[in-house]
């Protein structure tokens, strides 16, 4: 069942009129405007007017009414927001539906060629708005519906039917104003809101911590009197309409020239999202910036000249005018706009690949054992963060007062100096914002250090298997921490120079910056390939069972899927809270993964969310697309697994996803003796004590 081509509707916090018409249809003699709803026969749906959080303007929608959460299942004028109280759905004379509002203009219509005697609109009980004749004996005979119904079905939470919705809401970048005045918000990026090139967050230490709602400002004001440009955003739309007017006489050069003349332009576009004719000019500030991935405008967002000779955002590109009252000479004007235009040949591209030391001999520091014992207090219990497979790790304070993680193995861990000197070579060598940085080492005597850059919010065990610590962690922040583990990952199997296969990837090994970024660590198992290697077997099985993929757990094969198949048991252990290896179901002694594929084949995988943040706006949507991900992911054998860029591709864009195969459980607590095969390749700190198995679900 592939939930994500049934439906587009997400969790979102909104305001409404508590005050409902009690019908489920209305006729050409009936409307509905603000304050008045239909509700389904059986109470589980409701269509009517409605505002995001913190703004006013008003969409008609259709949500699902036994979610404590507003869960909109279909959206009406998304594009076309109403900015008061005026809204009103009618029929009209020919039988089309029609969303009026100031003025009586139209901002949503159906679009049925047949006119039918005794038109009706009607919410049924599975959410579908329809537009029918009454008169029809065949109920089903539909001249409009709000779902595409014919396309690919499946049962939704209590066996509603739903389809793919129309002009629907995807994701958390259609809440209204999701990152603020002047703020960009990306769904593919992490975190999704950003400032444009030449602003910066209005409250930066609010901003650090997710809340977004107060927006970015310029750098530099805009001024008339001197020379402005634009920077172009490649398929972005504005959802703003208040402060913009729009003249569909122009073309967008003409457009372009209007802005320029005009001190209070800010932003223009084609009237068009399709590409086509017309002016779209922006006053005051741009509210609701999103970045579509297929489709939406290009928006020129004007700059001062002096904000366009830097380096510039991803998929943006420099468009330079002088104003009409610029004080410069055409000379320097022309020339100036040759430069640009010269830079503006390439296309602005992500910059967080290919960003390892280009030497091949790194200058590594070595530190003395004094200086260390020294900066953790002598390697004080005070100071310790955490234990783990080979040793313990301590916080540390150089003489310069920077603050350092120490790896200090122990004598009898299972690391010894091939696997110390492998950490130091391959971290040493790899530089990307989502890998943990190794600032030095330390070799005497019987010691063996590693000095890594100090990562203050610890690990990511330490939030999601605890109750309370886990709130600290909402969808946002939890969804963010998934997609930079997955881009940390795609760098070491494909863009670092050699290709790395971590072999121990856990939420222990995942470890969070101050602002909760994650970074990869602990690279002590980590394999190494050269050209087109993708693959190897190893006689000595090291790791933690509950994320090693059954190849490797059992006849020692890995590869790059082996990472993939860890990475799908730690999004659903991000997802639900809970250990995959400690959680077994009482009813049939099944982990985590066979909880997990049970919940997903019988429509209830809103049962997997962790209870810690089902209070807060987490967005659905991404929920469910995680889960189904993941479950992608845990998939027997390695050929049927997506690779990590892929990964990265199926969680940031709105597409159909492929049906996972059942995959393999590891069964749990009481269980049989191991297999001869897994038996003989036990990792010396792993206990091989599970038995796979595959479990049918009911």
């Amino acid at each position: 069942m592939d939930v994500f081509t049934l439906i587009s509707g997400f969790f979102v916090l909104f305001c409404i009129v508590e005050s409902s018409s009690g019908l489920d249809a209305i006729g050409q003699d009936q409307s509905i405007s603000e304050g008045k709803r239909l509700n389904s026969k059986n109470g589980s749906f409701e269509l009517g007017f409605y505002s995001p959080s913190n703004s006013t303007v008003r969409f008609l929608g259709i949500w699902h009414k036994k979610i404590p959460l507003r869960k909109l299942v279909w959206v009406a004028n998304q594009n076309n927001p109403i900015n008061d109280s005026s809204g009103l759905l009618t029929i009209n004379t020919k039988g089309n539906a029609l969303l009026l509002g100031h003025n009586n203009s139209v901002f949503w219509s159906t679009n049925s060629s047949k006119q039918a005697p005794k038109p009706i609109l009607q919410l049924l009980d599975s959410g579908n708005l329809v537009l029918r004749d009454e008169k029809d004996e065949n109920p089903d005979n539909f001249l409009w519906q709000s779902f595409e119904l014919d396309h690919q079905m499946g049962t939704f939470l209590e066996g509603t039917i739903l389809g793919r919705g129309r002009s629907a809401m995807a994701d958390s970048c259609d809440d209204y104003g999701r990152c603020g005045p002047n703020g960009l918000c990306d769904i593919s990026n992490s975190p999704i809101c950003s400032c444009p090139k030449g602003f910066k967050p209005e409250a930066p230490e609010q901003w650090s911590s997710g809340e977004n709602s107060q927006g970015c400002v310029r750098n530099i004001p805009l001024d008339c009197e001197q020379s402005n440009g634009f920077i172009e955003y490649i398929s972005f739309k504005v959802q703003e309409t208040q402060n913009s007017s729009v003249d569909k006489s122009m073309n967008l050069k003409e457009c372009r020239e209007k802005c320029l003349r005009n001190c209070s332009c800010i932003a223009y576009a084609s009237a068009d999202i399709n590409g086509g004719g017309g002016c779209t000019i922006w006053f005051g500030e741009l509210i609701g910036i999103r970045r579509f991935v297929d489709g939406g405008h290009n928006l020129f967002v004007k700059m001062p000249a002096s904000e366009l000779d830097t380096k510039h955002e991803k998929k943006a590109k420099i468009i330079v005018g002088i104003t009409a009252t610029a004080s410069i000479s055409i000379t320097f004007g022309i020339l100036l706009a040759v430069y640009y235009k010269r830079r503006n040949r390439t296309e602005f591209k992500e910059n967080d690949r290919n960003d390892e030391a280009q030497k091949e001999d790194l200058d590594l520091p070595s530190f003395n054992l004094s200086t260390i014992a020294t900066a953790t207090e002598n390697f004080s219990s005070n100071n310790k963060l955490g234990d783990g497979g080979f040793g313990s790790v301590y916080m540390g304070t150089l003489p310069d007062g920077h603050v350092i993680a120490v790896k200090r193995l122990s004598q009898g861990s299972g690391q010894g100096v091939n696997e110390f000197k492998n950490e130091i070579i391959l971290i040493a060598k790899l530089q990307h914002r989502n890998l943990v940085r190794l600032l030095g080492y330390c070799i005497q005597g019987e010691e063996r250090l590693l000095i890594y850059e100090y990562m203050p919010n610890k690990s990511l065990d330490h939030y999601i298997f605890d109750q309370t610590r886990g709130k600290l962690l909402d969808w946002s922040k939890r969804f963010n921490i998934i997609l930079g583990v997955a881009r940390g990952l795609i760098y070491l199997h494909q863009d670092s120079r050699l290709r790395i296969i971590h072999r121990d990837l856990k939420v222990s090994n995942i470890l969070l910056d101050k602002n909760m970024n994650p970074k990869i660590s602990d690279f002590g198992m980590a394999r190494t390939f050269r050209g087109d290697q993708t693959e190897g077997v190893t006689n000595r099985v090291v790791g933690t069972f509950g994320y090693m993929a059954p190849e490797y757990a059992i006849d020692g094969q890995f590869s790059v899927k082996s990472d993939v198949f860890s990475f799908g048991i730690l999004m659903l252990e991000i997802v639900s809270g809970k250990r995959n290896r400690g959680f077994y179901n009482p009813s049939d002694n099944i982990n985590l993964i066979g909880h997990a594929w049970k919940l997903w084949k019988e429509g209830r995988q809103l049962e997997l969310i962790d209870e810690s943040f089902h209070g807060d706006s987490c967005t659905l949507l991404e929920v469910l697309r995680c889960i189904h991900v993941g479950l992608l992911c845990v998939q027997q054998l390695p050929e049927d697994r997506p690779t990590m860029s892929s990964v990265l591709l199926m969680l940031g864009d709105g597409n159909a996803l492929p049906q996972p195969k059942e995959p393999i459980f590891f069964l749990g607590k009481n269980l049989s003796e191991a297999s001869t095969s897994s038996s003989a390749k036990q990792d010396t700190s792993s206990t091989n004590d599970f038995s796979l198995s595959i479990v049918h679900a009911r």
